[in-house]
C-alpha cells in the first residue's frame, strides 16, 4: 500500500470468493456477517477491502499483579489507585499480544485488582484531598466553553489519525516519526484555538469530543515519542531503520511522564523469570 499498490483509498483487497458459499459460510461465518452487516459486501461474491488498523493496546498503566498501579520506574505504589484490562500493563503480553491472553487481563487480573481492593481498604485510611484538580478542571471545561476559537474538533482529530497512520503505523523509521512529533505539537497548538458551537449542559457530546480529542493527542504524542526512542524491532513495534531485536538496549519497559517541559521518557527493567527472550521463528 505504501507502495501505491492498493487501490485509491489506501486498501486492498482479501478475496474469498474462490472458497464457493458453502466453506465462506460454514469456516467463515462470522467474518461473512461482519463484511454483510457494515460493508453491504457479500464476500461470497465479493473481495473484502482490508485496511490495517489497531486491534489491542499492549501497553497502558503500569500495575503490579495485583492490579495496583505503579507510581514510577522504581515500582512505587501509587496507594488507593488499581488498574485492570486493556488499560493496564502488568507484561503478560511481552512486546505482542498472543491470541486470547487478553483474558488474562479481563478475568485473571480483574479478580486479583478486585481481591486487592477488598485487602487495602481495610489498611489504607483518609487523606486530605486537594481540590487543585478539581479547580483546573473547572478552569478547563470554562475556557472551552467561552472561547472562541477558529478550529473545529473533527478536522484536527481527522488530521491526527492520517498522521498517525501515515507515521507512526505497521512500519516506522526515525523520519516519520520525527515529522509525527512535530505535526501533532502543531494540532495541540491548534487545539487551543477550538471553538464548541453547542454550549449546552445536558449530553453534550460535542463538548464529550473535545475532552477526548485533547487526551487523544497527547496520547498520539506519548506513542510517538516511545518509538523514537526505542531504537530497535521487538513485537507489534517494527522500525525499518532497525530492523533486528536489541536486547543489551532495550529489554525494558518503555514509561512517559508529563512534566513542565513536556513529556519525558524513563524505562522500567524487564524481569526475566522462566523463560529467555528468544528469536520469533516459525
Amino acid at each position: 500500500m505504501k507502495e501505491g499498490r492498493g487501490f485509491e483509498g489506501g486498501y486492498v483487497h482479501l478475496d474469498l470468493t474462490h472458497l464457493g458459499e458453502k466453506k465462506v459460510l460454514e469456516r467463515l461465518w462470522e467474518i461473512t456477517s461482519f463484511v454483510r452487516i457494515y460493508l453491504g459486501i457479500d464476500p461470497v461474491k465479493d473481495p473484502i477491502p482490508v485496511y490495517p488498523t489497531c486491534h489491542y493496546l499492549m501497553g497502558g498503566i503500569p500495575t503490579d499483579i495485583d492490579g495496583r498501579v505503579l507510581n514510577d520506574e522504581s515500582g512505587m505504589i501509587a496507594k488507593g489507585l488499581y488498574a485492570a484490562g486493556e488499560c493496564a500493563c502488568v507484561s503478560v503480553h511481552g512486546a505482542n499480544r498472543l491470541g486470547c491472553n487478553s483474558l488474562l487481563d479481563t478475568l485473571v487480573f480483574g479478580r486479583r485488582c478486585g481481591s486487592s481492593m477488598k485487602q487495602d481498604i481495610l489498611e489504607i485510611g483518609y487523606h486530605p484531598v486537594s481540590d487543585e484538580p478539581l479547580k483546573k478542571a473547572g478552569q478547563m471545561i470554562a475556557a472551552l466553553f467561552e472561547h472562541k476559537g477558529s478550529e473545529n474538533i473533527d478536522g484536527i482529530r481527522r488530521k491526527m489519525q492520517l498522521l498517525m497512520m501515515d507515521n507512526c503505523s505497521v512500519f516506522r523509521n526515525e523520519e516519520n516519526l520525527k515529522k509525527g512529533l512535530e505535526e501533532i505539537k502543531s494540532l495541540k497548538n491548534r487545539y487551543n484555538d477550538v471553538d464548541i458551537v453547542n454550549k449546552g449542559g445536558n449530553f453534550n457530546y460535542e463538548f464529550m469530543e473535545a475532552i477526548e480529542l485533547g487526551h487523544q493527542l497527547n496520547l498520539a504524542e506519548v506513542i510517538l515519542l516511545s518509538a523514537l526512542y526505542r531504537k530497535e524491532s521487538r513485537g507489534a513495534h517494527f522500525r525499518e531503520d532497525f530492523p533486528a531485536r536489541d536486547d543489551k538496549n532495550y529489554l525494558k519497559h518503555t514509561l512517559v511522564f508529563s512534566t513542565r517541559e513536556g513529556p519525558e521518557v524513563r524505562y522500567k527493567p524487564v524481569k526475566i523469570t522462566r523463560f529467555q527472550p528468544e528469536a520469533r521463528v516459525y
